[in-house]
């Protein structure tokens, strides 16, 4: 049994005239007759009681027709949603990003316009670590991720750089420095200074190690910190200054206050975007080039 033979069954239930059926469906009548009597045997049934002036369904042929309509409307339900999927109308996302990258405009910016085109894309969205959002891609358990970093081994995968971001210098509200409008990276030489821990922060950790010794000194290391949040506490607590995505003072921390970094060397974070070099959702594909032109 095709889908050709439920529609040919239910065209001639509706018309309750296989001749009327046939024009309707643009086939000759003896053709339909021979497959209405074909669909009979096949389910051992008679669907139709014949008269001179038409057809008239039996209660199996009402049965039929029930379930027959039921099928095709699933039918085209299944084929108007593969479409839409084809044409990443519809789908899942599945995001992750470090755990500076959400505060970044151009992440919250880029999924509201996306779900205000594409309402029936749902978002699945994962914080952790650069090496936990690389396996997440190779696994197919993460579409895409917003990462602070390059890849040390970007086998089948693929980086589009988005943005440089400023690093601005966040200190205890009553810190001294504070009183400055602004700050220049050797303000910080003697200061003790609180890290996002390595390797889940190696992004933001090198950057700063490596524009300290640019600026001439070595950074005195006080404490290091699981998450950037929570090197933003421990400065509210008054246990150093911490050095962040310019992002981040958008985040109001009562007791923090934020000061930009002057002069040379300038002090950036890359924001990029990582996913499979032969990603085919359509969904995701448009998402990734949401996020470029955005950038």
């Amino acid at each position: 049994m095709e889908l050709r033979h439920l529609r040919y069954f239910v065209a001639v239930a509706h018309e309750g005239h296989i001749t009327r059926a046939a024009e309707k469906l643009r086939m000759q009548q003896p053709p339909l007759s021979q497959q209405i009597r074909s669909l009979e045997r096949e389910i051992d049934a008679t669907l139709f009681v014949r008269h001179p002036r038409g057809v008239v369904l039996t209660d199996a042929g009402r049965s039929f027709l029930a379930d027959s309509e039921a099928i095709l409307a699933q039918v085209e339900h299944a084929t108007r949603r593969a479409q839409r999927t084809a044409r990443g109308e519809t789908g899942r996302i599945a995001v992750g990003f470090t755990t500076s990258a959400p505060f970044h405009p151009v992440v919250a910016r880029a999924i509201r316009q996306f779900r205000e085109t594409r309402s029936d894309v749902s978002f699945v969205l994962e914080e952790t670590g650069s090496s936990e959002l690389v396996s997440g891609l190779r696994e197919e358990r993460l579409d895409i991720a917003f990462i602070r970093s390059g890849l040390a081994d970007p086998e089948g995968l693929v980086v589009y750089e988005l943005q440089d971001e400023d690093m601005v210098a966040a200190l205890p509200a009553r810190h001294p420095l504070a009183k400055r409008p602004s700050l220049r990276l050797k303000d910080l030489a003697e200061e003790t200074l609180i890290l996002y821990r390595r390797p889940d922060g190696r992004g933001l950790y090198d950057v700063i190690i490596a524009a300290c010794s640019a600026a001439g000194f070595s950074p005195r290391v006080g404490q290091e910190a699981p998450r950037i949040v929570s090197t933003l506490n421990l400065v509210a607590a008054g246990l150093g200054i911490t050095i962040v995505p310019a992002s981040l003072s958008r985040l109001p921390l009562e007791g923090v206050t934020y000061r930009p970094l002057k002069g040379r060397p300038a002090v950036k974070v890359p924001l990029n975007l990582a996913c499979r070099r032969n990603e085919s959702s359509a969904a995701v594909l448009a998402f990734i080039d949401l996020v470029r032109k955005l950038a």
